[in-house]
């Protein structure tokens, strides 16, 4: 259990770890290229020790894993089918993308989770890598895995994404999309969630060499079938976990530069100094990184977070700390995360005194500013590393807030309990 100490005001420079949504894509890119490439930057946490670990039992070599670098030689598209099930945690992004990367072997691949990610959907990507040739199955029958892939390749040429609520089936089909037998072509039916991080992987398949083609409407894909080339790669700080240090300014009226997220970021989670900015900070981005300056009194606003899912759970909270009603919408896809987030963050406010509507996707809170009644509480984190952080920050103006199971944040920020004490000084 962590008890948070309140803190009246917060005047900081702070650098995150690395990103961990482009750390995985630049894991299995690299790990699928030819010759070396060299990750400045990554993000060492449980997620991407799962991923690692999963690329090197399929062919690919990942040393000299300091803080600091990744030196990683691909396997050229070559996947050797692991000697052992490929066991993930609750790691959603490698399940999916490494169920697509496993679809590049010859031979049986069994991808397996803890008792959370057997309850994950992932029956849209099943039914896109159908389409491309791949046996696919769904173990228990249930869409989610654990999985069995008998592998010979992919085929390539047209498919289709069925309606999902994960941007991670698209980025996965586009990740390995480069290595079927003939050029492929995607297209999605229904609403793509979360477009900034097939923006990322986009990007981050680009600066190894391939360009994918999509149309005006963002459902279709085009990719050429070629190979990635291995190169040095530098991954900016998580905008995700810096949201916790811009909310600590927020909601303490304080100061707080994030140094290492630049102010032209590939992450969409960035967006979420700008919705700060709409609830009465002052913004500045340059490049020595992002600072938000927070105000005398926040004010509620009205918020569709589609696109940034993962900092939800911080606006969450610096909307308890604002005046005004804040509604937060398109956010059902929530619910399939480490957890219902939605529920999560629904219930664990209301033990603090704030006035929380939970609907099937959207939430409703009414902040009364400096006004509220708020009252300290155990606050369970249901093994989710987002519902942690997030309730560090309402820890700094609700007094008694502890933070149950707070080890849970090693899934993205490893060091994040250090990291947030140097916001006190001293």
């Amino acid at each position: 259990m962590k008890e948070i100490k309140p803190l009246k005001h917060v005047d900081a420079v702070i650098e995150v770890p690395g990103s961990k949504s482009i750390t995985q894509r630049a894991l299995v890119v690299a790990a699928l290229a030819r010759g070396e490439s060299v990750l400045y930057g990554p993000l060492a946490s449980e997620d991407t020790r799962y991923t690692a670990k999963a690329l090197r039992s399929m062919g690919a070599r990942i040393l000299d894993r300091s803080r600091r670098r990744w030196r990683i030689t691909g396997c050229s598209g070559r996947i050797l089918p692991p000697r052992r099930k490929i066991f993930l945690g609750n790691n959603g992004t490698a399940t999916r993308f490494l169920t697509s990367v496993a679809a590049l072997g010859n031979g049986v691949f069994t991808i397996t989770g803890d008792r959370r990610m057997e309850e994950r959907p992932i029956g849209p990507l099943i039914e896109a890598l159908a389409g491309w040739g791949v046996s696919i199955r769904s173990i228990k029958g249930t869409d989610c895995p654990p999985l069995e892939i008998r592998a010979e390749g992919l085929r390539g040429g047209p498919t289709t994404l069925p309606a999902g609520k994960s941007s991670q089936y698209l980025s996965s089909l586009l990740l390995v999309a480069p290595y079927a037998a003939h050029k492929a072509s995607l297209t999605v039916a229904g609403e793509v969630f979360s477009k900034p991080y097939v923006h990322m992987t986009m990007a981050v398949m680009k600066s190894f060499g391939i360009k994918v083609r999509a149309n005006a409407e963002f459902n279709h894909f085009e990719i050429q079938r070629t190979y990635y080339k291995a190169r040095d790669y530098r991954i900016e700080g998580d905008a995700s976990s810096a949201s916790y240090f811009w909310g600590a300014a927020a909601v303490t009226g304080g100061r707080v530069t994030v140094a290492n997220v630049p102010k032209k970021s590939l992450q969409g989670d960035a967006v979420f100094v700008d919705i700060l900015a709409r609830m009465g900070c002052r913004v500045s981005k340059s490049d020595n990184g992002i600072t938000v300056q927070g105000p005398g009194e926040l004010k509620g606003i009205e918020v569709d977070m589609g696109d940034c899912p993962d900092v939800v759970p911080t606006l969450a909270v610096v909307a308890a700390k604002a005046r005004g009603r804040t509604v937060i919408t398109n956010i059902e896809h929530l619910r399939i995360k480490e957890c219902d987030r939605l529920n999560a963050m629904a219930r664990e406010l209301v033990k603090l005194g704030v006035e929380v509507e939970e609907r099937r996707d959207a939430l409703i809170i009414e902040g009364r500013g400096g006004d509220a009644e708020l009252h300290g509480a155990a606050i369970e984190t249901y093994n989710d590393h987002r519902i942690a952080l997030s309730f560090a920050v309402a820890g700094l103006f609700v007094p008694g807030v502890k933070v149950l199971g707070e080890g849970c944040v090693a899934k993205s920020f490893p060091d994040f309990w250090e990291r947030f004490e140097l916001i006190y000084g001293g």
